[in-house]
């Protein structure tokens, strides 16, 4: 799911509405896409995740469920950049630059929570704020942060290949430091009616117990892969679709006056 550098909020007014759809398209654009290049490697690191010792992989049907996943990723993605961009820009607007990285994040949990009313009813609320809730704003501000201080080196805004790379280096960094909770919620998923594990900590305590602390990085590989190229993809299309949309805006308006 990224969006742009800290100064973008003085580039132009604001202009809620326009921002907010611009975001909507974007974030529901780069959601398929990123979505449907990477299904595979997610039902890889699933399967992988949910093996006990001793079990087989199964390498069939990589694809299924891919359209089901689309139903939810196309609006919640759609909705989360939607309420993200005009959010991180009023927060970047009240908070001094250098607490940027705060208005990054709060504006990745406020968008998380909006996304939240799609992407509940079909994973669970338990679920969704031990890992998706977190792992979207600490991804987002990773993007930002990092994206402001390549622009201050580079002097320049950023080119489509440059803001792919970084967001190539926050999605592997943050599906790095966010896999623990995310083979939790794997095996909260799939232990279905066996009610294995009462709860969070219970599956926490049982994992250490029984596999050891080693347990827990399971299907880091592939889940860096995944979520790195996956950020390279998602944000390249973030930041291409926003662009075009931007000049679209602008194209629109310098019509208008003409007119006027």
């Amino acid at each position: 799911m990224g969006g742009g550098g800290g100064g973008e909020g003085e580039e132009k007014p604001f202009n809620f509405l326009q921002i907010l759809c611009e975001g909507v398209i974007a974030g529901g654009a780069a959601g398929v896409v990123v979505e449907t290049a990477l299904y595979p490697i997610d039902t890889i690191k699933t399967r992988l995740q949910a093996a006990r010792a001793g079990s087989q992989i199964q390498w069939k049907g990589l694809y299924s469920g891919l359209g089901g996943n689309l139903v939810g990723v196309l609006p919640a993605s759609a909705l989360f950049v939607g309420i993200y961009e005009p959010t991180k820009r009023k927060l970047l607007d009240m908070f001094p630059e250098n607490l940027s990285a705060v208005a990054h994040l709060t504006a990745g949990a406020v968008g998380g929570l909006g996304a939240s009313l799609i992407r509940v009813p079909t994973e669970g609320y338990g679920s969704f704020l031990l890992r998706d809730l977190p792992f979207d704003a600490i991804q987002f501000c990773i993007y930002e942060q990092l994206r402001i201080g390549y622009k201050l080196m580079a002097k320049r805004e950023l080119k489509d290949p440059e803001n792919a790379l970084i967001g190539a280096f926050a999605g592997a960094i943050t599906g790095a430091i966010t896999t623990p909770l995310d083979v939790l919620k794997t095996r909260l998923m799939v232990q279905g009616q066996t009610k294995q594990y009462s709860g969070i900590v219970s599956c926490a305590k049982t994992i250490l117990r029984e596999e050891g602390p080693g347990a827990f990085l399971k299907g880091i590989e592939p889940r860096v892969l995944w979520i790195g190229i996956g950020g390279s993809i998602f944000f390249g299309v973030l930041e291409k679709t926003k662009s075009v949309l931007a000049e679209r805006s602008s194209r629109k308006a310098a019509l208008a006056e003409k007119d006027e």
